[in-house]
């Protein structure tokens, strides 16, 4: 019977045991009372120390699943495992609406996927290679050895306090006004604007955005059963007349902006057209949901602030920010900023819902943060990323026929086709080993077939030229033209 073990070299050898022998107690093949090999005999049979077999036995002793007679061996224990008839559940029949919609939004289930070998424009993820990795690892010995077990602990829903204290300090040096403010650490932008939602809005209220906007945002309100109105962009934001002619039209309880590197169309807010929207929701008293998409990939030009610096002393801006897009996304640190009152109820349903994000996360982060060592990081990234950014942009120009090429940095272009459908001709493409993200997926309505976003941070120059000339050979073949 203990001759079917195989000792898998790459683990602890008394665990496999260990697990080996509760495995075969639960399913009835070792019975009450019987008695298992000597430590010696087991020690000779897998070639390993009685130590080993010691190990293993008290592990089991501990757990219950034997026990030991002093001077007579070890026996298995009156575990009872009372096996009933079947009984199979119809999962599918029992799913509510939330996990209905969930899978059908759900674009990494129901997209193209990636395989070996081909050539991805899907991500905007950062690229890996460049995190510097002994200063990730110099931040957590530090940190350990300054707090050591407490960030090992439950933490606090609200964050961090070191790091809640550098973000505040972050954030003022971009402009904002942070008196009365404050922040709520969380789990990427995704779980920032989930909270931001289920605070302040209900089935059935208006929101306004963007069209197209960010993905993971529009599955969000759809989520929340929110009626989303989608305004059109332009080279330099979302179209004033538009935004006005619909804010006459319908009510909105909250809007959401992303103003610098917009996902998916790349174009960065002009100051002018930030502060218009600004006033212009002012006057309809509907506050913003701004998303710092990337912000921190500014490759020409003159510092934009936010929308959240406009508001001064005021509180009408909910800043949600995050690095997963640019720094260590395998940590999923974000924020929201906002109104002490808004962030205080927004910290109860953190605690709610997930108790805290990882204190032993926040506390490396902050001690790499704090070392100075994200502004090196961003100074060798925007360089990279810049060089990739010009780069792909002239790749399109030169082999990709399209209507309009957006995109004015950050980890991603947008390109508008004339008379050919996006998905047609990700189709052609796949089979060449090109994947990309078709634009429709970004829109709140039925608009995009003819729209594409090309993520470049993690492909090569060599590569995305090969890449684009692919996509643009597909292109001629279903008569695409200027």
């Amino acid at each position: 019977m203990f001759s079917n073990i195989k000792i898998d070299k790459d683990r602890v050898v008394y665990i496999q045991l260990k697990d080996y022998i509760k495995d075969m107690i639960l399913k009835g093949l070792l019975r009450r009372d019987e008695k298992l090999p000597s430590t010696r005999e087991m020690a000779s049979m897998f070639n390993v120390s009685r130590n080993t077999i010691m190990c293993a036995y008290e592990f089991l002793q501990d757990e219950g699943f034997v026990y030991m007679k002093k001077g007579r061996g070890t026996f298995v224990s009156n575990v009872k495992v009372d096996f009933q008839e079947k009984w199979k559940v119809s999962w599918e029949s029992k799913i509510n609406n939330y996990g209905r919609l969930s899978e059908k939004l759900d674009i990494i289930k129901h997209e193209a996927k990636w395989q070996k070998g081909m050539i991805s424009f899907k991500s905007i993820a950062p690229d890996e290679s460049l995190f510097n990795v002994d200063e990730f690892k110099k931040a957590f010995l530090n940190r350990m050895a300054i707090e050591g077990e407490k960030v090992l602990n439950y933490g606090y829903a609200k964050g961090y306090k070191p790091l809640i204290e550098y973000l505040l300090k972050y954030m003022e040096n971009k402009g904002v006004n942070i008196q009365e403010k404050d922040i709520l650490i969380t789990n990427g932008f995704t779980e920032g604007f989930d909270l931001v939602l289920s605070c302040i809005t209900k089935e059935g209220d208006g929101i306004i955005c963007e069209n197209p906007t960010h993905n993971t945002a529009i599955k969000i309100m759809r989520l929340h059963g929110l009626n989303i109105t989608g305004v059109d962009m332009e080279r330099d934001g979302v179209n004033l007349n538009m935004l006005e002619k619909e804010l006459k039209k319908n009510k909105f309880k909250i809007s959401y902006f992303v103003p610098s590197y917009h996902n998916p169309t790349g174009i960065v807010m002009s100051p002018e057209k930030r502060v218009s929207i600004y006033n212009i929701l002012k006057h309809h008293d509907i506050p913003i949901i701004e998303d710092g998409f990337n912000e921190e990939l500014r490759y020409f030009g003159a510092h934009v602030s936010p929308m959240a610096a406009f508001s001064g002393s005021g509180n009408s801006v909910i800043y949600i920010g995050s690095f997963s897009k640019i720094l260590f996304p395998g940590i999923r640190i974000g924020w929201i900023l906002g109104d002490k009152i808004l962030i205080d109820y927004l910290e109860s349903i953190k605690r709610s819902r997930n108790i805290h994000t990882s204190s032993l996360d926040q506390a490396i982060f902050y001690d790499y943060l704090n070392c100075g060592n994200f502004d090196k990081y961003i100074k060798k990234a925007r360089k990279v990323y810049k060089e990739k950014y010009e780069f792909a942009l002239k790749c399109a120009k030169q082999y990709i026929k399209n209507r309009e090429v957006l995109g004015e940095g950050g980890m991603h272009i947008f390109i508008k086709l004339k008379d050919i459908n996006s998905r047609e001709l990700l189709a052609r493409c796949y089979r060449r080993k090109v994947i990309f993200t078709p634009g429709d997926v970004f829109y709140v309505d039925d608009k995009g077939q003819d729209t594409l976003r090309l993520g470049f941070s993690r492909v090569s120059k060599e590569n995305i030229k090969k890449g684009f000339m692919i996509i643009g050979e597909e292109i001629q073949k279903l008569g695409g033209y200027v």
